[in-house]
């Protein structure tokens, strides 16, 4: 029998299993300069600035291609139209401010009552067990149900639209503010008493930091809801408020706010002014979401590491 040295000697190696030696590793780039293409790319503005191109590149086809009656929906090139001249001749500057005005009266009465009903809930039982049982029975109830009481109570005025606008912005403020503080851990309270807060201190400086985040959805889901629910409300009886002011007709247009130049157009069926108006509370919305709580956002909760942006 042949030993056991021969035949280690006579075994073959398989040339995928040779080791023939480990070539000198290429090292990548550590840093690389980015490309125009990538640099642009990585712009939170320009890329949602492209999405609304192809949305309008698309609106544009649809309407000139399937030959759409423009009384029911009109080309992106009217409604354009439509809009700068509801600017430049008509005055929907003016209205854009009267409805921004009462929008910020009715938001301002609306988050200091969230406030004192959050404090109460955080004071003592009985303002906890108040602010939960409200906001159960409230907060599904939409605001504009309400406007038939408001316009019972407070006549066709702006005192009716701030009434319904208080109840949009009441609930979700408070809500989400007081979930906020539910969510602050035990540490940073007990924190808090070592240090001998009370009261309002103890609110300002453990709680309302802790739960900013919270406080912020509230404001903004707050402010959505007041913004289309003033909208909805001047479509209802915006008309009616100006027949009881006596300021019908053009030289009285101004003072409506947005609702009233869309319910007024629909009249007359402008549908392409119709569209120029729901442009103009597109518009707003995202320039007060961007240019005011984004910008809040990143100064607060962003730079403090609270959420990733």
């Amino acid at each position: 029998m042949p030993s056991e040295g021969n035949n280690a000697g006579s075994l073959h190696v398989r040339d995928e299993f040779e080791n023939s030696g480990v070539e000198e590793a290429v090292v990548g780039d550590i840093e690389r300069r980015l490309t125009i293409w990538e640099r642009v790319s990585n712009m939170d503005p320009v890329r949602k600035f492209s999405v609304l191109i192809l949305l309008v590149v698309a609106w544009e086809l649809y309407t000139r291609i399937g030959e759409i009656n423009e009384l029911m929906f009109p080309t992106f090139t009217a409604t354009a139209v439509a809009l700068v001249d509801s600017f430049v001749n008509l005055g929907l500057l003016v209205n854009v401010w009267n409805s921004i005005s009462l929008l910020f009266t009715g938001y301002c009465i609306g988050v200091s009552i969230a406030a004192v009903l959050v404090i109460l809930g955080v004071w003592t039982r009985f303002g906890s067990d108040l602010l939960t049982t409200l906001t159960a029975m409230l907060n599904p109830l939409p605001a504009i149900a309400l406007l038939p009481l408001a316009m019972i109570w407070f006549g066709l005025g702006p005192q009716a639209i701030v009434f319904t606008l208080l109840h949009s912005i009441i609930w979700p403020v408070a809500l989400n503010t007081h979930a906020g503080f539910q969510g602050v851990s035990e540490t940073l309270r007990m924190v808090g008493r070592n240090y001998g807060l009370r009261g309002l201190p103890y609110i300002f400086k453990i709680l309302v930091p802790a739960s900013f985040p919270s406080i912020l959805t509230g404001l903004r889901i707050g402010w959505a809801y007041a913004w289309r629910t003033l909208i909805a409300a001047e479509l209802v009886f915006g008309g009616q408020v100006q027949d009881t002011s006596g300021q019908l007709g053009a030289e009285g247009s101004n003072a409506g706010g947005v609702g009233w130049i869309i319910f007024a157009n629909q009249m007359e069926n402008q549908t392409p002014y119709v569209f120029a108006g729901l442009f103009t509370v597109i518009i707003v919305g995202i320039l007060i979401e961007n240019g005011f709580f984004r910008n809040i956002e990143d100064r607060t909760v962003r730079r403090w590491g609270m959420q990733q942006g």
